[in-house]
């Protein structure tokens, strides 16, 4: 069995999209349809920068979602393979999530690009900048690292955002709790705690009015039937009901990342072949989590002719 997995924030860098578009008309109406959704030249954002445009979670998340989709829609027209028929489920790390419903036809590209622009806009806004903070725990694993964000609260939000890997846990809130969680890593027996170049506490409680505002958005845009099932952050589990889709992509923006438990309850499904598209940050963390199986990443024209090969 197949999964494929879309990467989550973090993984743009400009030059992104630029070789794909250069050796593909596909890819050029992606990244077209993409402008015209949200009303700017993202792809030019993407590809010159400058670097802190391109990071603003505002402009991050629709440019990684389109890069993702850019490389899927190459696989499926120039590729001649179709995602429906290759995969047997399909997850996203956080805004990769909504990358994963694109694929699997539960929401317009144009709808997604519009969706993620406002997550963005909406988690900026939630927490005026410099109140929270992220950090990613090395060396740790989940009951480590919960344990430390208890200790480092003392009446403040700060707990675990993303549980990645087996070694890999973030966390997140108020940044004096957050800065006091790095300065206690090795009293838990953690590597090394790292502040996370970002600009605002994703995934924790402070989130609540994304939550809301995506709540809202989501009402009148809410995701279509999907043609494969999937894997949610939230549950680590599966997922098919557009119901429960809307209900959890909101329930997301507060809640956890669960992609630890995502990689090996997908192993646990039978799933033995692992495809990242537009990404290679996922890969690595799956095989620390799942164990024995095959990851396969594809971003680059030459990578997406090999992968068209293989499936």
């Amino acid at each position: 069995m197949r999964a494929f997995v879309f990467p989550g924030q973090g993984s743009q860098k400009v030059g992104m999209g630029a070789e794909l578009a250069e050796a593909s008309a596909v890819a050029r109406e992606v990244f077209q349809e993409v402008d015209e959704a949200l009303g700017q030249n993202l792809f030019r954002v993407m590809t010159q920068g400058p670097e802190e445009e391109l990071t603003l979670t505002e402009n991050a998340q629709p440019a990684i979602m389109a890069n993702a989709i850019a490389v899927l829609r190459v696989l499926e027209k120039e590729g001649g393979v179709t995602l429906a028929d290759k995969a047997d489920f399909v997850a996203g790390h956080s805004l990769g999530e909504y990358t994963a419903l694109c694929a699997a036809g539960a929401f317009s590209l144009a709808d997604t690009a519009r969706l993620l622009k406002l997550r963005g806009q909406s988690m900026q806004a939630a927490v005026p900048v410099g109140l929270g903070a992220m950090a990613a725990l090395l060396g740790a694993d989940i009951e480590k690292a919960t344990e430390l964000a208890a200790a480092a609260a003392e009446g403040q939000v700060c707990t675990v955002a993303n549980d990645n890997d087996p070694t890999q846990v973030v966390i997140s809130g108020h940044r004096e709790a957050i800065e006091r969680a790095v300065a206690l890593v090795k009293d838990f027996g953690i590597k090394r705690g790292v502040l996370l170049p970002v600009s605002a506490p994703f995934h924790c409680p402070l989130m609540q009015p994304a939550a809301d505002a995506m709540a809202e958005a989501l009402g009148k845009t809410p995701p279509g039937s999907l043609h494969v099932p999937l894997f949610a952050n939230v549950t680590a589990s599966v997922v098919t009901d557009p119901a429960e889709v809307q209900r959890l992509l909101v329930e997301q923006v507060t809640g956890r990342v669960r992609w630890r438990e995502s990689a090996i309850a997908m192993r646990e499904a039978g799933v033995e072949t692992f495809v990242e598209l537009g990404g290679k940050v996922l890969g690595p963390m799956i095989k620390r989590s799942a164990g024995e199986v095959e990851v396969i990443s594809a971003v680059t024209m030459a990578e997406i002719e090999e992968l068209a090969k293989t499936l």
